[in-house]
């Protein structure tokens, strides 16, 4: 018999019942629901799941749950793991860079969209069916967000338009895809790309299908939600005015900004030393807080006591390292922490859901394996 996993009210609640010693993760399927419906009402086209910034088949579960039906994969793992939350799930393989065993794996999965960005990649692509769309990859040098994918993948524009040709006339169905990079907060970076797409489809002379204007979208970092419907209508606006009533259908794939939400990370205070300026912590940037190191600090962090009470002093900023033998293993410097602050304490991150888990180590022994259902999830983002 199936063993049903315990549903706790709040975090808070678990860690006084459980007093746990190893790093968590407090997961609310609620708040996925939310989030998918969000982008679901607000996004002019189809919305498809980036698994890369979290994997757990709770997470595809609850969202194929929520009415998501596609997903955008970057490996044979992912596509077994897409499979096992649904049968029916529509895969796009937008990695452009595949081995021949990775491709004949998409083959095999049905994948139905793929992406490329380089000649030789679309020579790869000979043995996928004709059904399937080719979308071809293109960047451009522009900002807006914490860190650019052009630098890695996107043909640029004079080559996109030479592979938008070949995947035509060779008898896929022809789409165009971009990334405006992690975290964009600017909607600007996606009006400019959609204009390039239109001079890239009127220089090629052909009519594609449909557009992927990519993830991108930003999660919350500091305590108000970004607003994800201001960047939808930017979208939208320029899509209608670069291409009027010949519009191709839209996609788009969030992954940060869809799961950050529905997690929290609580990690326990193990050692504090110099008058409470230095704080060591049972997970750091090997394990489930390694997004902090690239992206900075987050603006809100609560500490709780052992057993379920919050600490309400005012706070002060703390050097902060992982449980592991290596000195690298530290936060950016100056996180808040309330003064009254004690060992044996957890320190809880909202908005942990991406990329914390899928880039878990298990360095030194140390790293995430545990998630908790919960209904509740405080310190939010407000939208």
């Amino acid at each position: 018999m199936q063993q049903i996993p315990p549903l706790w009210l709040s975090p808070e609640t678990h860690l006084a019942r459980s007093t746990p010693d190893h790093p968590i993760l407090y997961f609310s399927p609620r708040v996925l629901h939310d989030v998918a419906n969000r982008f679901q009402r607000g996004f002019p086209g189809l919305v498809t799941y980036a698994v890369k910034a979290n994997p757990h088949p709770a997470v595809l579960s609850n969202l194929v749950a929520a009415g998501i039906t596609g997903f955008d994969v970057a490996s044979p793992a992912e596509m077994d793991a897409v499979r096992a939350a649904s049968p029916d799930a529509v895969m796009h393989y937008n990695n452009p860079v595949r081995s021949e065993v990775e491709i004949a794996a998409g083959i095999a999965h049905g994948v139905a969209s793929w992406s490329v960005d380089e000649p030789s990649e679309l020579d790869k692509l000979a043995d996928v069916p004709k059904s399937c769309e080719i979308a071809v990859r293109f960047a451009l040098p522009v900002a807006g967000a914490a860190y650019d994918f052009g630098s890695k993948f996107g043909a640029e524009p004079d080559m996109a338009i030479e592979l938008l040709k070949r995947v035509a006339a060779e008898g896929w169905t022809p789409a165009l895809c971009f990334h405006p990079g992690t975290q964009c907060e600017d909607e600007s970076a996606w009006v400019e790309y959609v204009h390039a797409a239109k001079r890239i489809i009127d220089a090629a002379g052909v009519k594609i299908a449909r557009l992927n204007v990519g993830g991108g979208f930003a999660a919350n970092r500091d305590g108000v939600a970004p607003d994800l419907e201001k960047v939808f209508a930017a979208i939208w606006v320029a899509v209608d005015a670069a291409f009027g009533d010949d519009k191709p259908g839209l996609i788009c794939e969030p992954g940060r900004a869809m799961v950050s939400e529905s997690f929290t990370l609580a990690a326990r205070i193990k050692g504090i030393r110099k008058a409470g300026e230095v704080v060591f912590l049972n997970d750091g940037i090997y394990g489930g807080l390694v997004d902090i190191r690239d992206m900075g600090l987050p603006g809100r962090v609560e500490v709780v006591a052992a057993d379920g009470t919050r600490r309400g002093a005012d706070a002060q900023p703390r050097v902060v390292f992982g449980p592991t033998c290596d000195s690298l293993d530290r936060l950016p410097d100056g996180l808040p922490l309330p003064r009254d602050t004690q060992i044996g304490d957890y320190v809880l991150f909202p908005g942990l859901g991406a990329y914390s888990s899928a880039m878990s180590t298990q360095f030194n022994g140390y790293g995430l394996s545990d998630v908790a259902t919960v209904i509740e999830l405080s310190g939010q983002a407000r939208p």
